[in-house]
């Protein structure tokens, strides 16, 4: 850590020069490396003024030879371990992307009615962790399922490593329970896909060209009457090369959907790479399968019993209540820890 706190000094020290500017492309780059420097160095410094803190109170405590400093002790133990917990789940995230904000894109796969409500249950899980977090989420697209649910729907999440933290729920989510929208209660199976994108900024360099983007606008859905959007306000484009598409159509303004498409196929060609480098493009992407049986990364059953558990990792908590209200902490860290421990044997 002291290279790297060192290294942070000298490129604060770089930054506050009078020429810093003149180089535009690597004072950027400069800031995106000071960015990451501080995301890593700044909580460090903070878990050491606790335990420096913490070291205090128990002197205190000992010299005091009461039980007037138990309580005080024991508060700032607690306090110190999460800090350290959450200090060591953030230095596992070294990817090149992982500091970016976070699309959060969700379909309904098999299932019907069933899986177009599922998908809704896991809009309200990222929006409820983010919210726990202090991330801060919008919806930024939606379509109706018809009878309940949602068909697909768009996330946008701001905040400090919000991608990173996210990256590990791409996949297939299967749920089990008895439906509501069943009038013999039977037991139903649904399935909704997840796929988790980087939001790109000026400092990641990736150009695109006129000629390989294909441009379409679109009448954006409404509730109907009075509301109904009658002019063609949402935005597609497609990146002929690969075939990757993305599409925005909750802003009124053509203007304002015309950039928020080109931000999330900036994020899918970024991601797309990333795979390719991870040996999972085919898996993931293309390739990655139907949204049903046998492809799920994590199955959630209410009924015969209670149960959430990560097929990657193991890893499975009792009360699937907590976890779609927002608890999804412990199946972030066995991801991460998991990469950690393969990228370690490799």
């Amino acid at each position: 850590m002291g290279e790297k706190q060192a290294h942070r000094d000298s490129l604060e020290q770089e930054m506050n020069g009078p020429t810093f500017w003149n180089d535009q492309e690597r004072a950027k780059s400069i800031i995106a490396e000071l960015k990451g420097l501080n995301a890593l160095i700044k909580p460090f410094e903070d878990l050491v003024r606790q335990a420096e803190n913490l070291e205090a109170t128990i002197e205190l405590a000992e010299e005091a030879e009461t039980d007037e400093f138990d309580d005080e002790v024991r508060a700032a133990t607690r306090q110190a371990e999460a800090s350290f917990r959450a200090f060591e789940l953030r230095s596992m995230l070294g990817g090149p992307n992982d500091h970016c904000n976070a699309f959060v894109r969700i379909h309904a796969g098999a299932g019907g009615t069933e899986a177009c409500d599922w998908a809704e249950m896991l809009m309200r899980m990222y929006l409820m962790w983010a919210e726990s977090k202090g991330l801060k989420a919008e919806i930024t697209d939606r379509e109706e399922g018809g009878a309940a649910g949602i068909q697909e729907a768009s996330l946008h999440i701001k905040g400090e490593y919000a991608y990173g933290y996210l990256r590990g729920e791409s996949g297939v989510h299967r749920l089990v329970r008895i439906s509501p929208y069943d009038a013999a209660a039977r037991r139903h199976t649904s399935f909704a896909s997840v796929d988790v994108l980087p939001e790109v900024d000026d400092t990641i360099d990736i150009v695109l060209k006129d000629d390989d983007l294909k441009r379409d606008v679109f009448r954006s859905g409404g509730p109907g009457g009075q509301h109904q959007n009658k002019t063609e306000s949402g935005v597609r484009y497609t990146h002929l090369p690969t075939g990757v598409a993305a599409e925005s159509r909750s802003e009124r303004s053509q203007h304002k959907n015309d950039a928020n498409a080109l931000a999330l196929l900036k994020a899918k060609l970024i991601r797309m790479e990333e795979e390719k480098r991870e040996a999972e493009y085919a898996k993931k992407y293309d390739e990655k399968g139907d949204v049903s049986f046998g492809n799920q990364i994590r199955s959630y059953v209410l009924q015969p019993y209670q149960l959430v558990k990560d097929a990657r990792t193991g890893f499975e908590v009792g009360n699937p209540r907590a976890v779609l209200d927002g608890g999804l902490d412990g199946f972030i860290e066995s991801y991460l820890r998991s990469k950690l421990a393969g990228a370690a044997n490799s």
